[in-house]
């Protein structure tokens, strides 16, 4: 893991498209803001671990499930 101590304004640069910029400091809290492009996705960390687990559920739904679906679909 890289540590970095940045101040109030200044900014890191991750390749050439990616700055992450100290917007505000407040007790034990820091305000980042990020720049990156649109097709970039950028979660916090509890929200892409739901994510991940959602896809891991899904991954595990079986065929004859798959098809009890397609078949109501049809109807």
């Amino acid at each position: 893991m890289l540590v970095l101590t940045r101040k109030l304004g200044e900014s890191i640069a991750i390749d050439d498209h990616i700055k992450i910029r100290v917007v505000q400091i407040k007790g034990k809290q820091v305000r980042l803001g990020i720049e990156a492009p649109k097709d970039t996705k950028i979660h916090r960390e509890e929200v892409y671990l739901a994510i991940q687990s959602q896809n891991q559920e899904s991954v595990k739904t079986s065929s004859e499930d798959t098809r009890a679906v397609a078949k109501l679909l049809k109807t």
